[in-house]
C-alpha cells in the first residue's frame, strides 16, 4: 500500500507542477492585466479599427469550421461492393442450411480517399454465425467486417430466414451420361466405358434425397486429348444428382468427382454398291452396262448395324431414257451407319437394243406361310413357272438362271385352295423379269 501511495503522490506532483500550476498562473496574470489596464482595454475593444478586425477574425474562423464540416459532407461518396461471398460458420458434417444468399452487395460510405483504401484490402466475405442453432426456421443477421472504421457500411441484404435441417446420407448406383458425343470423328464411337466405382454417397436433407432419382457422372468428349482408337483415362470426371424430370438436386455427393477408362472403337465394313434403275427405258432399248466410278464403299457404324447391310443401293432414274447417259448421284447413308468413305458416284448407263427369252422351270418357293401349315400345287404343273427375261442380248446370254427366284407369300392364309400372285425377281438390275403365268393354284393343308 505504501508503494501505491508514493505511485499516486508521485502523479499528482507531476500533474501540479506541469498542467495545474501553469494554468493557475496564466489566469491570475490575466486577472492582474485586466484589472490594471480595464480602462485601456474597454478603450482598445471599442474602437472601430478593433471591432472590424475582430469581426474578421472571428468570420474567417467561422468560415474555415464551416467549410471544413460541409466538405466532409460533400466530399463523402458510395461504392457498391457487388456479389460478395456470404460464409456461414456452422457445423456442416451434421446439419443443411437453406434460404442464405451466397453473396451480398456491400454499399460502402465515406472520403475518396477512404473508399480507395477500403477497395483496396476489402473483406473477404460476410459472415454469419449460425454455430448454436438448432433445426428449424431462424432469421438472422448478416455481418461485414470492414477493415477502416472511416467507412460506414450496408448489406443488402441485411439479414435472411434460413431453414436448419439435420443432415442425413445414403449409397445410390452411379450411371453416366457422354456430353458432345458429336464432336468425335464420325469414323469413331464410344465402344466401351467403365467408371473406376459402381456408386457414391449422397448427403443432404432427407426430403431432398428423395428427390434424387439418379447420380450421373458427366464425360465430356471435349476433355479427352486424344480422340483416337484406343483406350485412355479421363480424370475429374463431375458427378450430378438428378430428379424424375431430369432435373438436377443440390445434394452433396461423396466422392465429387471420380476417374473413368474409356475405349474408342472404329468399326467398319466395305460393301458393294447396287445400282439400281428405276423406270423404263425408252421402247425397244434395254440396259447393256453400268459403269461406276465407285464399286465398293467403306462403311462405319456400330456392329449390330453393319452386320445388317450387304450392298448400298444407288437409284438412278431411267424412265424413257435412249440413249447413253452419266449420273453424278450423292450416296445415301443407310440408317444407323454414320460415316461412308465415298459421298458421290459417277455412274454411266450403257443402252443396247431388247431382246426377249423365256426362261422355264424356275420353282415357285412359298414365303410367310404358318409353321403348323403345309403347301402343295393344286395341279400338275403349278410348282413351277416360266419367266420372260426382256434385256440386252449380251447380258441375258450370261444369265444363270439360278439367280432368278419365283415366290408366293403367303401371311394369313389358312386352310383351303387358293389362287396366288407369283413373284418373279431377279440378282442382274439391267434385266426386267416377268412371270409368264401371273397366278399359280394351291392347296394349303394342316401338318
Amino acid at each position: 500500500m505504501k508503494k501505491i501511495c508514493k505511485i499516486f503522490k508521485k502523479v499528482l506532483l507531476f500533474f501540479d507542477k506541469w498542467l495545474i500550476t501553469p494554468i493557475t498562473k496564466g489566469i491570475i496574470t490575466i486577472s492582474d492585466f485586466t484589472k490594471n489596464n480595464g480602462k485601456e482595454l474597454e478603450k482598445f475593444i471599442n474602437k472601430k479599427q478593433t471591432l472590424i478586425v475582430l469581426s474578421l477574425i472571428f468570420a474567417f474562423i467561422f468560415f474555415f469550421i464551416i467549410d471544413q464540416n460541409s466538405n466532409t459532407i460533400i466530399n463523402k461518396q458510395a461504392e457498391i461492393l457487388y456479389n460478395t461471398p456470404v460464409v456461414a460458420e456452422y457445423n456442416s458434417e451434421a446439419y443443411v442450411i437453406e434460404g442464405l444468399p451466397t453473396t451480398a452487395d456491400i454499399t460502402l460510405i465515406g472520403r475518396k480517399a477512404d473508399l480507395y483504401l477500403a477497395k483496396q484490402y476489402p473483406a473477404d466475405s460476410v459472415s454469419v454465425d449460425l454455430r448454436g442453432l438448432k433445426p428449424g426456421s431462424h432469421k438472422v443477421n448478416l455481418k461485414y467486417n470492414q477493415r477502416l472504421s472511416s467507412i460506414d457500411y450496408k448489406i443488402d441484404p441485411s439479414s435472411a430466414t434460413i431453414v436448419i435441417y439435420e443432415k442425413v446420407s445414403e449409397t445410390r448406383e452411379l450411371d453416366y451420361d457422354i456430353l458432345h458425343r458429336d464432336h468425335l470423328d464420325k469414323k469413331l464411337i464410344i465402344e466401351n466405358i467403365d467408371l473406376n466405382r459402381n456408386d457414391v454417397i449422397i448427403k443432404g436433407a432427407e426430403y431432398k434425397l428423395k428427390e434424387v432419382a439418379t447420380v450421373k457422372a458427366l464425360i465430356d468428349i471435349d476433355n479427352i486429348a486424344n480422340k483416337s482408337v484406343g483406350t485412355t483415362t479421363l480424370s475429374d470426371i463431375p458427378l450430378i444428382a438428378y430428379d424424375a424430370k431430369g432435373q438436377p438436386v443440390d445434394v452433396e455427393i461423396v466422392p465429387e468427382k471420380i476417374e473413368a477408362s474409356i475405349t474408342i472403337a472404329s468399326p467398319s465394313k466395305e460393301v458393294n454398291l447396287e445400282i439400281i434403275p428405276t423406270g423404263e427405258v425408252a421402247f425397244g432399248k434395254a440396259i447393256k452396262e453400268f459403269t461406276s466410278s465407285v464399286n465398293k464403299v467403306t462403311i462405319y457404324g456400330d456392329e449390330e448395324v453393319l452386320d445388317s447391310i450387304e450392298s448400298i443401293p444407288v437409284k438412278i432414274d431411267v424412265e424413257g431414257l435412249s440413249e447413253d447417259k452419266e449420273y453424278n448421284i450423292n450416296l445415301e447413308k443407310p440408317s444407323g451407319i454414320r460415316d461412308i468413305s465415298s459421298k458421290t458416284v459417277n455412274v454411266k448407263v450403257t443402252l443396247d437394243d431388247s431382246i426377249t427369252k423365256e426362261i422355264n422351270n424356275i420353282r415357285v418357293q412359298p414365303t410367310n406361310l404358318d409353321s403348323t401349315l403345309k403347301v402343295n400345287a393344286a395341279a400338275e404343273g403349278d410348282d413351277t413357272v416360266t419367266v420372260i427375261v426382256k434385256g440386252s442380248a449380251s447380258v441375258i446370254e450370261a444369265l444363270d438362271p439360278s439367280t432368278i427366284t419365283a415366290t408366293i407369300d403367303l401371311s394369313n392364309y389358312t386352310t383351303g385352295d387358293y389362287e396366288v400372285d407369283v413373284i418373279i425377281n431377279g440378282t442382274d438390275n439391267r434385266l426386267s423379269y416377268e412371270a409368264k403365268n401371273k397366278k399359280i393354284n394351291i392347296r394349303i393343308l394342316e401338318k
